[in-house]
């Protein structure tokens, strides 16, 4: 039996995921112009559920990068090469040679940037016929469930982020891990852009006001402390962060646009098809500095 629709909407039809966080939005076609009305729907969907899956779309990058511009000014990736005539977007795509996928951990979109990326809009052009799957965690539930004394040992860390995160991947670069494991991601020298940033491991979200924990695998270290010192709370915080009952998985088909808002979300691509090809196209939101 179908659920109800959910009457808080006019214009959209969405039903949640899970409990936790997530829901599938039908009844928009991204391929047109939104309009304020529908748009407003859709944030109200993003900020009730933090990742919504737009399902039945067929827009092009030109369409795309549209709707994106909606929402702000488009984020650029500092380490990996955009498409030769899309920069602002980036091809994801793994072949059935790549040992590694892009994403195949927990984190946060460019938590290693000043000012990370507010949301990510990935749309699935080619999926295998099953897996590559997609799971996201709520930081909202991640904070509230903490004890008191916990929440207040946790507002006084900062993370240290960074983009090029050595430490975890044995000493190798990005450019190293990709070059051998993924055969069309391309790495590019970031430049003077900024790729290490220190933030508070409670944020705040501006538009909601909720409290989140804001940690991801792009956390070194925290601030102030040796590596000894910080693993065991980095190691309880993404334990607390990614508990089963904090998280959704979102199954993928060809022509969902799945948005998510990285201000108080982790996800982790899930790496399930080893002789199939999965192809997205995605889009990231700049935000600002976290609080």
């Amino acid at each position: 039996m179908n659920a109800p629709r959910n009457t808080q909407y006019r214009h959209l039809d969405v039903q949640k995921i899970a409990g936790s966080l997530g829901a599938e939005v039908r009844g928009v076609d991204l391929s047109q112009d939104v309009s304020e009305e529908v748009l407003a729907e859709i944030r109200a969907a993003l900020l009730d559920n933090l990742v919504i899956a737009i399902r039945g779309q067929n827009i092009t990058p030109d369409q795309q990068l549209a709707f994106a511009r909606r929402w702000g000014e488009i984020h650029l990736h500092p380490f990996m090469q955009g498409m030769e005539d899309y920069p602002e977007i980036l091809k994801i795509v793994k072949r059935p040679t790549d040992k590694k996928n892009f994403g195949g951990s927990w984190h946060t979109d460019q938590m290693f940037s000043p000012s990370p990326a507010m949301g990510t809009m990935l749309y699935a052009l080619e999926v295998p016929s099953a897996g590559g799957d997609t799971l996201f965690t709520n930081q909202y539930l991640a904070y509230e469930s903490l004890s008191d004394a916990m929440k207040d040992i946790a507002g006084q860390l900062r993370t240290v982020c960074v983009g090029d995160n050595f430490k975890a991947a044995n000493g190798l670069s990005r450019k190293e891990r990709y070059d051998r494991q993924m055969s069309e991601m391309k790495v590019k020298d970031p430049g003077d852009v900024i790729t290490t940033s220190i933030h508070p491991l409670v944020r705040t979200h501006p538009e909601t006001g909720r409290k989140s924990i804001y940690i991801g695998g792009h956390v070194q270290n925290f601030d102030g402390m040796t590596d000894e010192e910080s693993q065991p709370l980095m190691d309880f915080f993404m334990k607390q962060s990614t508990r089963p009952e904090h998280t959704c998985r979102v199954r993928w088909e060809a022509g969902t646009l799945t948005f998510w808002d990285n201000r108080c979300t982790q996800h982790f691509a899930i790496n399930d098809y080893p002789s199939e090809t999965r192809l997205m196209h995605r889009i990231t939101i700049r935000g600002d500095q976290p609080f």
